[in-house]
């Protein structure tokens, strides 16, 4: 049985095949990582919003060529956890689950 790494190893590996995508690298941890943060510090299902805003984010900066592919994931990762980090669920009238 394949470990839950082996296995997003893989998913991520099919879905950048399916894009055409193959030579993007990933980094699996700091995207989970994002997605704990915004968990934990506004509400679960802001969790897939970040990290789907992040990476559109980082690739329009990149495709505009404001930004190499790797510097600007990495800046739409840091801006997303920042915002996520500081962001309080209770003040903004949605307490966390």
């Amino acid at each position: 049985m394949k470990s839950q790494d082996e296995t997003l190893e893989e998913w991520c590996r099919s879905l950048l095949q399916a894009y055409e995508l193959e030579d993007v690298q990933v980094d699996i941890n700091a995207i989970l990582s994002l997605a704990g943060v915004a968990a934990h510090s506004v509400v679960r299902p802001a969790a897939p919003l970040t990290t789907f805003i992040a990476g559109y984010a980082a690739g329009l900066a990149a495709g505009s060529g404001s930004s190499a592919e790797a510097g600007s994931m990495d800046k739409a990762l840091a801006v997303a956890r920042a915002l996520a980090s500081d962001y309080d669920a209770e003040a903004a009238g949605t307490p966390g689950e």
